[in-house]
């Protein structure tokens, strides 16, 4: 007689019940950052063709979308600008003016939401004439490394002082973050964060947010200062250095075809770690979805799930919103 399995995993899923008491990861509401998108006007709100479901809009309708988020128990928020070519220069001067698109929404966000934590992204590319995320010499083209970090330090400077709880240096400069907790430290802002993306990878997945903000380079491509998609090690330098410099929470970007550095990240270091579902992965699946190929909704819960199981502590997604609503539902 054959000997029958003493371990019977299969126990602990046997209902419903059982399944739920001993589920190993679980999302909540507060898990989300919720990216949304800026752009001039009033009463706008325009569909990304890339991104069907998600939006760009006008200062005063932007308000209108965080207010339904925050019913939802959304309360965490990164806003992107979309700028217009002419206020766009080499040296991203319209990134400091307080009075210009962005840093004035991210103050009415502020003043009309006080508890909501903001979430600033600190990168040259939407200000940039040149679409890049530093300043680029004008006779080679190589991406300054240095004189980028003057700019970027203003920026975090003037985002600080628009109301940011949390600042998102996105350009992949070396020694940036030291360089700007040095500037808002220096300037009073010693209790805004800093959200480091330590390891930003130069992906195929960011296409459609480049259609969101026209943003794009106008010549040459990020992978000077962008990762090396194949390099596992690097990120854990990065990791090390950015601890170092002050950080105090550190992201992974992309973030599903990234699951093996979210995790081992999470393994080397005891600061949160947040992973950034970017537009790319949002758009495969919401596109399979309304071709029939996948249950969305199912599909979009497995993507999130699988995130916070790499170990992410927070998950910036535009189905923060959607995963939302099933959350409610139960």
């Amino acid at each position: 007689m054959p000997i029958l399995p003493t371990q019977r995993p299969r126990r602990n899923r046997k209902s419903q019940v059982i399944r739920d008491m001993v589920q190993e990861t679980r999302l909540t509401t507060h898990d989300f950052i919720y990216p949304v998108f800026l752009i001039e006007g009033q009463n706008q709100r325009l569909e990304v063709r890339s991104m069907p479901g998600v939006y760009r809009y006008s200062a005063d309708r932007l308000i209108d979308e965080i207010g339904a988020a925050v019913d939802l128990g959304i309360n965490s928020f990164a806003p992107f600008p979309a700028i217009n070519d002419g206020l766009k220069d080499r040296l991203a001067r319209e990134s400091t003016n307080l009075n210009g698109l962005y840093l004035k929404a991210v103050a009415d966000i502020k003043r009309q939401f006080p508890d909501v934590a903001i979430m600033t992204d600190v990168a040259m590319d939407p200000y940039s004439s040149d679409g890049h995320d530093g300043v680029v010499d004008v006779d080679s083209g190589e991406i300054l490394n240095d004189a980028s970090l003057e700019v970027l330090g203003q920026m975090a400077l003037a985002q600080a002082r628009a109301g940011a709880d949390i600042i998102g240096p996105s350009d992949m400069m070396d020694g940036r973050v030291a360089w700007i907790r040095e500037v808002l430290d220096s300037n009073g802002f010693s209790n805004v964060s800093i959200m480091s993306y330590t390891a930003k990878y130069a992906s195929a997945f960011y296409g459609p947010f480049r259609d969101a903000l026209d943003s794009a380079p106008k010549k040459g491509d990020k992978k000077s200062y962008q990762m090396n998609p194949a390099n596992r090690l690097e990120a854990l330098r990065e990791l090390a250095l950015d601890e170092a410099e002050g950080a105090d929470m550190v992201m992974i970007k992309p973030a599903l075809s990234y699951l093996d550095i979210i995790r081992e990240v999470k393994n080397h270091t005891n600061l949160p770690v947040t992973a950034y579902n970017v537009s790319g992965e949002y758009a495969l699946v919401r596109a399979a979805a309304l071709n029939g190929w996948v249950d969305g909704e199912r599909t979009m819960m497995e993507v999130l799930m699988s995130i916070k199981r790499a170990g992410a502590d927070a998950i910036l997604t535009y189905f923060a919103k959607d995963a939302a609503e099933v959350l409610r539902r139960g």
